[in-house]
């Protein structure tokens, strides 16, 4: 009876036993990176209806984070600033500029920006920016350097994973409390001659949660 099949068909079960094994780590490879929020979510980079520059605003100017963002140490998320506070300067800057006609005309009807969120995290999760910045963890540690960007983008991948790296290990993040909006300060180098158990300033230890209820309530 003649044969079916070639002969070198008799190796596949072979090459299926040696090559299977790297063929399913390439795929867990492929699926662990390319859907997990390291890339999905980061450098997420929405246009916004007001083209708001944080480069010239926190880095040119030098303006704090907290001008705008005035509720971040006393509530948990960092509010959004209404037109008002825009029109604090803008009402004697660029009183004419079609790029904030937007913002003037919210100012003057009461109608809310359409801003874009960026960074968000699932419902699920609970977050409170209120002991993050008492324990001296700075804007640009979740944020990337802010004060860089044209165009605000997600410089983190805010996952869960990322969250608990930092909570088993906080002191590459910590920095002096008056230092949390400086996104100048580098803990490489300024780092090494801060030593957050000895900062008089600090009213207490830190000690992050890693178990579930600490984020999911």
């Amino acid at each position: 009876m003649p044969a079916i099949f070639p002969r070198w068909t008799n190796n596949i079960p072979l090459a299926v036993a040696v090559l299977g094994p790297f063929a399913l780590a390439g795929l867990v490879g492929f699926v662990w990176y390319y859907f997990s929020p390291k890339y999905t979510d980061a450098g997420y980079r929405p246009i916004q209806p007001v083209p708001f520059s944080h480069k010239l605003h926190a880095g040119d100017m030098g303006m704090d984070c907290r001008y705008c963002h005035n509720t971040v140490e006393r509530a948990a998320v960092a509010a959004v600033p209404p037109a008002a506070t825009c029109m604090n300067c803008h009402s004697l800057v660029k009183t004419d500029s079609p790029r904030l006609k937007l913002v003037r005309d919210s100012f003057e009807t009461g109608e809310t920006i359409p801003w874009v969120r960026v960074h968000q995290l699932p419902d699920f999760a609970f977050f409170d920016h209120r002991p993050h910045l008492a324990a001296g963890v700075g804007c640009s540690s979740c944020h990337g350097r802010i004060d860089q960007m044209t165009i605000v983008e997600m410089a983190k991948p805010l996952s869960m994973g990322w969250c608990l790296e930092c909570h088993r290990d906080p002191e590459p993040n910590l920095r002096p409390v008056d230092q949390i909006t400086n996104m100048a300060w580098d803990p490489a180098t300024d780092g090494k001659a801060y030593d957050a158990a000895k900062d008089p300033k600090r009213k207490r230890d830190v000690n992050p949660p890693e178990h579930c209820s600490g984020c999911h309530r």
